[in-house]
């Protein structure tokens, strides 16, 4: 059995180079290239592959939104997501926006069979380099999801999103006393006391999307 790849990335060597290694591999195929984003929508609807290797950061729109498009109108086909991007904030990211695979451009030439080998098993596939900070970054936000209460996440939330004390106090049923008791627990704990701040931290530890 063949399985039908899409790959999606702006820069023509990284296809060739791609095409090249996907071409050593059997049981794989390349059905098209996408130069942007967009491209990638539109083939991925067009084509329906069984994999797509996508570049995270592309012109017109981002791996990461036309990776949000593809698993919402074609949430069956895999998505192994290619980054030079190490950090665990963005591989978190990806994988809660649905990626199913993250590859590191610089990985060994013995991962990308690897990661497509797991892609067809319907396992997830992260390059060895990023595995351990994925996995204090999601130890660190189980340790902050029991340093706040539900209801400080809750409240929390709403901040971030703008919204005043006295609309999150109605739309909560509770007194604006208590939503200002909460928010001084929030900052207390959290060591932050702006917005901005509590903005940056809900972003960066995965409490809210930042294109929500």
């Amino acid at each position: 059995m063949t399985h039908s790849l899409l790959l999606a990335d702006d820069h023509a060597l990284i296809r060739a180079g791609v095409r090249l290694m996907v071409g050593d591999i059997a049981g794989f195929t390349i059905a098209g290239e996408a130069e942007d984003g967009r491209e990638a929508i539109e083939l991925a609807q067009e084509l329906n592959p069984d994999i797509i290797l996508l570049d995270i950061s592309m012109k017109t729109v981002s791996g990461l939104d036309a990776l949000q498009a593809i698993k919402r109108n074609s949430p069956q086909i895999k998505v192994l997501m290619l980054s030079m991007h190490s950090e665990a904030d963005i591989v978190l990211d990806a994988l809660q926006k649905g990626a199913d695979g993250y590859l590191l451009k610089d990985a060994t030439l013995a991962e990308l069979p690897l990661a497509l080998a797991a892609m067809t098993r319907g396992d997830r596939y992260l390059s060895s380099a990023v595995v351990q900070p994925v996995i204090e970054q999601a130890v660190t936000r189980n340790k902050l999801d029991q340093e706040l209460t539900q209801r400080q996440l809750e409240i929390l939330r709403l901040i971030t999103r703008g919204e005043s004390t006295r609309s999150i106090a109605v739309g909560l049923n509770l007194s604006v006393k208590t939503v200002e008791a909460h928010r001084s627990q929030i900052m207390k704990r959290l060591q932050i006391h702006d917005v901005p701040g509590l903005v940056l931290y809900a972003v960066r530890q995965g409490i809210i999307d930042p294109d929500d």
